[in-house]
């Protein structure tokens, strides 16, 4: 849960380098602070966010927190390399918010990984066993791979892979990790910037499910199966697997998680 902290102070560096973004694929990406997804920021109602974004990248970038309540005009607009800006807002809602350059080309920048999360606790959260972040990302690949993401595949929205935090197939390498009868929770995050996400776990029933701000389920005899999220739409489920197995994640569009929109909850 979010700290007592009431101001949160925080440097976003955009940066422009060769990462792996798949098995035996490398690439340029843009990133912040050097990973994508950006850093998660966390806090409550009412908590202050002070954002130093610095572009030491070779292009225009910028920033948008969907957490905030400011006009666009200032804070949001493309800084040029070796120029920054500081952007600050009051958190004044809850929600699981997606933050993303918005420079145009907008679909391209978060392609190439200019995406992130921030998490504003709704004032009643419950606390859980275990808690963990998933933030479904496309990735487009054209065949040089220093160019980063090809703009043609992002415009026909037909991806190479797609990815749980940044990378496909990862949380089947790395399991997420419980043990029987503990609750766990799961905050999810859809950053597209194209395609639709139906959030599922093989084997469980989701007892409470908050999306875009409020409880869809919560209590009572009824259950939910997945959590379906537009691009930049977020919630979390919770459930209690009750017996050691290995409870598979996935974007339930399957060719999605065929693309390595998938992951393992290994209980044990």
């Amino acid at each position: 849960q979010a700290s007592d902290d009431s101001v949160h102070r925080l440097d976003l560096l955009v940066e422009e380098t060769e990462k792996e973004v798949a098995p035996g694929r490398t690439q340029t990406v843009w990133t912040f602070n050097g990973q994508t997804p950006g850093p998660v920021l966390r806090g409550k109602i009412g908590d202050t966010f002070i954002i130093t974004l610095k572009n030491e990248g070779s292009m225009g970038h910028s920033i948008d927190f969907h957490a905030g309540d400011r006009s666009p005009d200032d804070v949001m607009r493309t800084i040029e390399p070796g120029e920054s800006l500081t952007y600050e807002f009051t958190a004044n809602r809850s929600g699981i918010w997606m933050y993303h350059c918005s420079t145009s080309p907008m679909s391209l920048h978060i392609a190439n990984g200019m995406f992130g999360a921030v998490i504003i606790d709704p004032p009643d959260l419950d606390r859980v066993d275990r808690e963990y972040i998933m933030i479904q990302g496309e990735q487009y690949w054209g065949s040089d791979p220093e160019a980063g993401n090809d703009p043609d595949a992002v415009n026909r929205a037909d991806p190479s892979v797609v990815t749980f935090n940044g990378y496909p197939f990862q949380y089947e390498h790395a399991p997420l990790s419980a043990q029987p009868d503990e609750r766990i929770r799961i905050w999810v995050l859809n950053a597209g910037p194209n395609l639709p996400l139906s959030f599922h776990v093989v084997g469980t029933q989701f007892d409470t499910v908050w999306n875009e701000g409020s409880y869809v389920l919560k209590g009572g005899s009824g259950g939910a199966q997945v959590l379906p999220l537009l691009p930049a739409e977020g919630g979390f489920v919770e459930f209690v697997p009750t017996a050691a197995g290995h409870y598979t994640i996935v974007n339930h569009m399957m060719s999605y998680a065929e693309r390595g929109a998938r992951g393992t909850l290994e209980v044990e």
